[in-house]
C-alpha cells in the first residue's frame, strides 16, 4: 500500500444516523438501544433543547405550542452535533464515554422534528421514522407524565394536528426515509436497524481499508 493510502485508511470516519418519530412512537428506546450495541457511539436526543415554558407561545386555545421548531434552542442542539464533527473522540471523553481504537464513530440523533430542521437534516446519512396509529399514540401518551402536563384536549387539539403538518412537510422535503412501525417487537425494530447500520459502517471500513 502506498504512503497515500496509507494516510487515507487512517482517517477518522463518521456516520450520522437520525431516528425521527412522532411522540411516544418509541424512537428513544430504539435509540439507547442502538447506541448499546454501536461502538463509538453516542446519542443527542431532541427533546434535550426545549426552551423555558415561559418562552413557548400559546395558541387562541391556550395551548403551548411545544410541537414547533421554535419552541426548541436547535442553535445549541446544531452547536452540539457540530462538536462532535469536529473532534468525536473529545467530544466521547466529554461525556464519560471511553473510545475505541477503530477510528470510525457513530452519531445517532433522535427527535420528534429532526427531519423538519434543514441544516441538521443535510447531515444524516441514514434516515429512520418510527410511527404508529393514532389510538396507539393517544393511549401511549396518556399513560406519560410530562412537566408541565397535558392539559385536557392538548393531545387532539395540538398534539395530532401539529404531527400532521410537520409529516407532510417532512415527506415533502426528505426523500429516502425508512419508515418504521413502531407497534413492532422492540428486538425487531432494533435488529432490523442495527444490521442496516452495520451494512453501512462496513462499507466505511472497506472504504478505509482500500481506497487510494
Amino acid at each position: 500500500m502506498s504512503k497515500n493510502c496509507v494516510a487515507r485508511a487512517s482517517e477518522i470516519k463518521k456516520l450520522i444516523v437520525g431516528i425521527g418519530g412522532m411522540t411516544n412512537g418509541g424512537k428513544s428506546t430504539l435509540s439507547q438501544s442502538l447506541h448499546q450495541q454501536i461502538p463509538n457511539s453516542c446519542v443527542i436526543a431532541q427533546d434535550s433543547y426545549f426552551k423555558d415554558e415561559s418562552e413557548v407561545p400559546e395558541d387562541s386555545h391556550g395551548f403551548k405550542q411545544y410541537d414547533l421548531l421554535d419552541a426548541l434552542h436547535m442553535d445549541t442542539m446544531m452547536s452540539d452535533v457540530d462538536s462532535w464533527r469536529r473532534d468525536p473522540v473529545q467530544y466521547l471523553r466529554q461525556r464519560s464515554l471511553k473510545p475505541s481504537d477503530e477510528q470510525l464513530f457513530v452519531l445517532i440523533v433522535e427527535g420528534f422534528l429532526i427531519f423538519n430542521y434543514r441544516p441538521l437534516n443535510l447531515l444524516f446519512d441514514k434516515r429512520y421514522f418510527m410511527e404508529i396509529p393514532y389510538d396507539v399514540c393517544k393511549r401511549r401518551r396518556s399513560l406519560r407524565v410530562y412537566n408541565p402536563p397535558d392539559p385536557p384536549g392538548y393531545f387532539d387539539g395540538h398534539v395530532w394536528p401539529m404531527y400532521l403538518k410537520n409529516r407532510i412537510e417532512m415527506e415533502d422535503s426528505t426523500p429516502g426515509i425508512v419508515f418504521l412501525d413502531g407497534q413492532k417487537p422492540k428486538e425487531e425494530l432494533l435488529s432490523g436497524v442495527r444490521d442496516d447500520v452495520f451494512k453501512e459502517i462496513e462499507r466505511l471500513r472497506d472504504w478505509k481499508a482500500f481506497v487510494c
